[in-house]
């Protein structure tokens, strides 16, 4: 969520503004797609339960893959990496077909798909070994880049079994990228990690793209996407409900103004009287309510952002005194709250 406040000069009550969002970061979306998805349809006995679903990812991009548990994630990437077959539609990767070549797209892609899977009786370095032996050109000097890039060097020679969720989960990243890959998909990649781990997965993940990496990233946790990727696509029973940029999709949910005065009742009546302005009653906002937490009975407004100093002008003008007027933009889990209760597309 992000806050900001309008304060007029002629207000006596100082009021900081503050932001919890993160800088934007650049986002190319020139160029040949890494990925690309077109059109792909899944029949499960006589079933659809993937339609029509497309989107690109680019180099060096975090794209995230949002929606909730059974919303068709984990089958689209099982399409993805070849897996399972489509009943429709084309997968193309570094701009090799999944269908048609797929040892030549697959080349291309590193995949953890729910959980990695290691051997916990052999070491870090054993099991990446293993996993070595089954790729061309994979030697100790590749496995050792992989290692220092997940930042395993002190543990790599002990037991997995030892190792903490967070530990194993990295070690899952290192075997996904000893085949040097250009696309790295990964399925639900916080679940099970505590605040810490995932603060650390976040940064290890922005780390990988400012090398080149392209990242596809697939959660229910809509707060992770938010923080983490720059693209995402919403995806609700088998359905993708939007694609865009997260600012961008955030922007879509619309933008609360809360307004705090000394005269509540006429300050409404005075921005019910604008055309442009639409006062919510108590129930009828998507924002999360902890938004109203420091600004109790806080009257709840949507307008266009250059109206706000010209209903502030005329408040004054009208001898009433401003606390606070507080823009609020949603999140994207109010977005996906409306797109998937309202069935937009």
């Amino acid at each position: 969520m992000t806050i900001d406040y309008y304060v007029p000069d002629r207000v006596k009550k100082s009021i900081s503004a503050f932001s919890d969002s993160e800088p934007k970061r650049p986002v190319k979306t020139t160029g040949q797609p890494v990925l690309e998805v077109r059109g792909l349809k899944k029949k499960i006995r006589r079933k659809w339960i993937i339609h029509e679903v497309g989107f690109e990812v680019y180099k060096g991009e975090i794209f995230g893959f949002l929606g909730p548990n059974g919303s068709g994630k984990t089958t689209t990437i099982r399409m993805l990496v070849d897996l399972i077959k489509p009943t429709e539609g084309e997968i193309l990767i570094g701009g090799h077909s999944v269908t048609r070549h797929p040892e030549k797209a697959l080349a291309e892609v590193g995949c953890i798909v729910e959980n990695p899977e290691m051997y916990p009786y052999l070491t870090g370095w054993e099991n990446l070994e293993h996993f070595a032996r089954m790729l061309r050109g994979v030697d100790a000097e590749r496995i050792s880049e992989v290692v220092n890039i997940v930042r395993l060097e002190d543990r790599i020679h002990d037991k997995v079994r030892t190792y903490s969720l967070g530990m194993r989960q990295r070690l899952g990243i290192a075997q996904a990228l000893l085949g040097r890959p250009k696309l790295l998909i990964l399925d639900e990649p916080t679940n099970g990690l505590d605040p810490k781990g995932i603060k650390e997965l976040r940064e290890f993940i922005r780390m990988l793209s400012d090398s080149g990496l392209s990242l596809f990233i697939s959660s229910h946790l809509l707060s992770e996407i938010q923080l983490m990727c720059d693209r995402v696509a919403i995806i609700n029973d088998g359905r993708v409900l939007s694609v865009g940029r997260v600012d961008e999709l955030v922007a879509q949910a619309g933008t609360y103004v809360l307004w705090m005065t000394d005269s509540q009742e006429e300050t409404r009546r005075i921005l019910a009287a604008h055309r442009d302005v639409r006062l919510y009653a108590e129930g009828e906002y998507t924002m999360d309510d902890s938004a109203l937490v420091h600004l109790p009975g806080a009257i709840v407004s949507s307008m266009r952002e250059e109206l706000v100093p010209e209903l502030v002008v005329k408040l004054i003008a009208e001898g009433i005194d401003i606390a606070a007027v507080q823009r609020v933009a949603p999140t994207l889990e109010e977005l996906f709250l409306q797109l998937t209760e309202d069935g937009k597309e």
